[in-house]
């Protein structure tokens, strides 16, 4: 059997944003993933491996090295691939660009929560983080919403002004607070272990993706901000007691669990209820959509 190998640029030409929503959505159909993750250490060098099976769908097994000395060396810290296996006889179908998934994934990820919960006459949008996750954003939400208008805020100055370079029209904002009340939509992609969001700046008819907080120690939002909007999560099996953007509200009281409305696999709940509700998804991640991510990119490869 002939192994399709998928590297990132000629791959990501043949994908668009729509489409991987499309595949997000027939994925959730499905049955319910099975999932799990395997971490092996040797300070301060990390192997983690996220495999998924979704019956009918095939299996896929996601594997990253992260050597943060590669970066002395002037090599990327982060390298992988995406293992692609056939559901009908487990045979390796395709091996797939790491970045290249991880990116239409991630990004991919909050912006089926903005299609479904953003005000749809959201024009004004807010990146918080110049990273590669707000470059994504930018990308994606500019496929769903043809008139947004960007800005970008950034610890450092800098890094903002690098990237809104790069994109024709970005601005830069200096006062995160001044801008967030201006904002329409929202995406915190950074690495924050105390929130640089306050639930005291946000305006009604607002949303905001919650992407960059992956661990128990991270959170982007304050306990204010999860009190004052209906809060979504693309899993509750990725989410729920795995990051502190949930763990530290649910342990304070100022969010509970049954008010946490819905996952991905009951979109039919991710919707506005009026125009002036705020609304939050918190985006985690997990192995189920690296393989619907990954099938989306083979599918699309073979035409």
């Amino acid at each position: 059997m002939d192994i399709t190998m998928i590297p990132f640029a000629e791959g990501e030409a043949k994908l668009s944003w729509t489409g991987l929503l499309a595949a997000f959505e027939d994925g959730h159909k499905r049955p319910k993933a099975e999932i799990g993750d395997t971490f092996l250490y040797r300070d301060p060098d990390t192997l983690l491996s996220r495999a998924a099976w979704i019956d009918g769908m095939g299996l896929a097994v996601k594997s990253a090295t992260i050597f943060p000395g590669n970066k002395n060396a002037g090599k990327p810290m982060v390298n992988g691939a995406v293992n692609l296996y056939s559901d009908i006889d487990g045979m390796l179908e395709a091996i797939v660009d790491f970045h290249l998934v991880t990116k239409w994934k991630t990004a991919g990820d909050s912006l089926l929560s903005a299609s479904k919960l953003a005000r749809k006459d959201a024009r004004h949008f807010l990146i918080v983080g110049a990273g590669t996750v707000g470059r994504s954003m930018r990308e994606a939400y500019a496929a769903v919403f043809p008139e947004a208008e960007f800005t970008v805020w950034n610890r450092s100055p800098g890094a903002a002004e690098a990237m809104a370079a790069e994109y024709p029209g970005m601005q830069v904002a200096g006062d995160l607070e001044a801008v967030v009340g201006t904002a329409d939509v929202i995406a915190c992609a950074t690495m924050a272990s105390a929130p640089v969001i306050r639930g005291a700046w946000l305006r009604p008819g607002q949303h905001l993706d919650l992407i960059g907080a992956y661990r128990p120690d991270m959170r982007e939002v304050d306990d204010e901000a999860m009190a004052r909007a209906r809060v979504f999560v693309d899993s509750f099996d990725t989410t729920i007691g795995h990051i502190g953007e949930l763990i530290e509200p649910l342990k304070s009281g100022a969010l509970k669990r049954e008010e946490i409305v819905a996952d991905f696999y009951d979109l039919g709940a991710f919707e506005r209820r009026s125009e002036d509700e705020i609304t939050i998804a918190k985006n985690g991640g997990g192995a189920h959509l690296d393989l619907m991510t990954s099938r989306y990119v083979l599918d699309a490869w073979r035409g």
